[in-house]
């Protein structure tokens, strides 16, 4: 058995996972209830959690220490949980493409706005 499937084996009972997270099981229902953990459930409808759901209970209390809500533990979970390709711009731009959005961003006055986002794209003009 891998450490992947062991970690996502539901495991633990609501009691267990708030004496490791210090939380209460009215936070812990709260938190399942907006969609950022979803633990497995027995045939008598109790909650079961994985190690993996105790590691996401304990980031949304750093996301909370540090001061964020909700919709803001969300919003970093979707961004966590994007592909890397989605997120990041495209890394291999052709010499044409660059000077192409160069240009574009010259010619409407955006590059000002994005002040050094290129700076790394355009060194390979200037030997």
């Amino acid at each position: 058995m891998t450490n992947r499937v062991r970690r996502t084996m539901p495991i633990l009972p609501i009691s267990i996972v708030m004496q490791l997270t210090d939380l209460t099981a009215r936070q812990i229902r709260y938190y399942e209830e907006h969609g950022l953990i979803s633990p497995a459930r027995t045939d008598g409808n109790k909650r079961m959690f994985s190690l993996n759901d105790v590691d996401v209970l304990f980031e949304i209390k750093d996301f909370l220490d540090q001061g964020l809500n909700i919709a803001g533990i969300k919003k970093m979970f979707e961004l966590k949980n994007q592909p890397t390709n989605v997120m990041a711009e495209p890394k291999n731009l052709s010499d044409d493409e660059l000077r192409r959005i160069f240009r574009e961003e010259m010619m409407t006055g955006k590059l000002h706005d994005r002040h050094g986002l290129r700076q790394g794209d355009l060194s390979r003009f200037y030997h």
